[in-house]
């Protein structure tokens, strides 16, 4: 079913919307959750919370890319469940990730930087990968894929998926501090 046809189902409150979304879509937001949790029940609960927020959100809203929408609620619920549980114990997916971004991000002591503004520098850096680069550094930092999906997904080995993220941070780091912020 295409995607238009299945929020047209969620706009006319049709329940079947859940389960078509499920089966187009429940592969690929049990990965980025499972990614980001390293638990298949959590990654069970961001998933169900995902068509949860889905259903409430349509309509009003119409998604305009709804894969890439469904994904960034899957991430973010995954996200929160994982600071969450960071109290508890430490370890994860998630903490390896921003481990390795923790050198090119905006520091809390520098100016100031609102998410928005973060998120149009970070649109402007993408775009000016190139299309592989641009590839790695989101299926790693966005779907939260380890070295081996990725360099696996595109064909290509471990050690240029290292380098091209290694490559990608630091430009990623002084393209941030161009713009003014501290990192």
């Amino acid at each position: 079913m295409e995607d238009g046809q299945i929020i047209e189902l969620y706009w006319n409150r049709d329940q079947r919307a859940i389960g078509e979304t499920d089966g187009k879509y429940g592969k690929l937001l049990h990965g980025i959750a499972w990614n980001v949790l390293r638990s298949r029940e959590d990654s069970e609960e961001c998933v169900n919370d995902t068509y949860l927020r889905a259903w409430e959100a349509i309509p009003p809203t119409r998604p305009g890319v709804f894969r890439v929408w469904l994904g960034q609620i899957t991430r973010n619920l995954s996200l929160d469940r994982w600071k969450s549980r960071r109290a508890e114990k430490r370890g994860g997916g998630a903490e390896v990730l921003l481990g390795e971004l923790e050198d090119c991000l905006p520091a809390p002591a520098g100016r100031a930087v609102e998410d928005g503004e973060l998120a149009e520098l970070l649109n402007v850096f993408l775009r000016r990968l190139s299309r592989e680069g641009r590839a790695m550094f989101l299926r790693r930092y966005w779907y939260g894929e380890s070295v081996a999906e990725v360099a696996e997904a595109l064909g290509c080995g471990e050690g240029k998926v290292k380098s091209s993220l290694f490559r990608s941070r630091k430009a990623l780091r002084e393209y941030l501090e161009k713009e003014g912020i501290a990192v």
